[in-house]
């Protein structure tokens, strides 16, 4: 078994911790903040349907909602690669903490996962925005 490369790209986020889950974790709220996922998504069983831009069509499966922050899902691409996210929300201070673990998979060089990690950065950018002007 071989493990890779590992980046954690997170950012704090002046909203109770809660709130920041509630909204991050409703399949329906990613377009707003997730840009990978902007065109929506649709219900389809326990997965949800996007359009992955270049990707083509993606299958997403969240983790079903739950006391501990945890948002990970997994997204599988037309191509039939399927690419486990590790997103979690948790507590900082009277805020958040919004954490994504991106792992390099072999497919990826590392211009491409440089450029991978920055999206991930933007989204989560995107996502405080959109938090702490609701407040």
């Amino acid at each position: 078994m071989t493990t890779m490369p590992a980046r954690i790209i997170h950012i704090s986020i002046e909203r109770p911790w809660q709130e920041v889950y509630a909204f991050a974790s409703n399949p329906e709220n990613m377009p707003l903040w997730a840009s990978g996922l902007s065109a929506g998504l649709d219900r389809d069983g326990d997965d949800w349907i996007g359009d992955g831009g270049p990707l083509g069509k993606v299958r997403v499966r969240f983790t079903p909602g739950n006391p501990f922050g945890i948002l990970d899902h997994t997204v599988t691409m037309e191509n039939g690669l399927v690419v486990e996210n590790p997103l979690r929300v948790m507590r900082n201070g009277d805020g958040a903490e919004i954490m994504f673990t991106l792992l390099q998979r072999p497919d990826l060089d590392d211009a491409a996962f440089e450029s991978d990690a920055a999206h991930v950065l933007k989204d989560l950018r995107t996502l405080k925005e959109l938090m702490e002007r609701k407040g």
